[in-house]
């Protein structure tokens, strides 16, 4: 066996023991809420209103701000889309059933967390551009990416690859337009 399936292998036994743990994991009321509300911040409203708020309120670098967060969003989008439809990865919740959450995926495919790529892609360059806001959108970011996790919608290496590609696209979009 060469080194990639290995690693393949390795992984996936790791993603699906952890999943095998959160779907039969009874959370406290208050992580439930916490997830449901990040995953569903995650679904892009959140990120555009804070795209409109930096455009009204956000000083002379506005336009650039909002500019590479949507660039570096949209760039993530069209690229999971595709690289969806490449691995066709079955979620967590089609393999086993949650024993809390009921939410539907937003598409068939897991593999990599679009939620997980736009968080970042939006919530770095903003961060960039807005160094004291950096900490709160991090931990808006992490937060959905994780709720994706413990709601049974992606494995947890889709998670940490969308949130790497998020966070590249993120960078290198704050790169051009600074």
């Amino acid at each position: 066996m060469t080194a990639l399936p290995q690693l393949k292998e390795f992984i996936e036994k790791r993603d699906h023991n952890l999943m095998r743990r959160v779907n039969s994991w009874r959370a406290p009321r208050w992580i439930r809420l916490w997830m449901i509300c990040a995953t569903r911040g995650g679904d892009g409203w959140l990120w555009y209103a804070m795209a409109l708020v930096i455009l009204i309120f956000g000083g002379p670098e506005r336009f650039w701000a909002a500019g590479a967060g949507t660039l570096s969003a949209t760039t993530g989008v069209l690229l999971f889309i595709q690289v969806k439809k490449r691995f066709r990865r079955p979620r967590p919740c089609q393999i086993s059933p949650h024993c809390w959450a009921t939410l539907l995926p937003p598409d068939q495919f897991s593999f990599p967390s679009g939620h997980s790529i736009t968080a970042f892609a939006f919530a770095i360059p903003f961060g960039l551009f807005y160094p004291d806001l950096m900490p709160g959108l991090l931990f808006c970011a992490l937060s959905v990416a994780v709720s994706r996790v413990l709601l049974g919608m992606h494995f947890l290496s889709d998670v940490v690859v969308g949130s790497m590609i998020g966070t590249i696209l993120g960078y290198s979009s704050y790169l051009v337009m600074r």
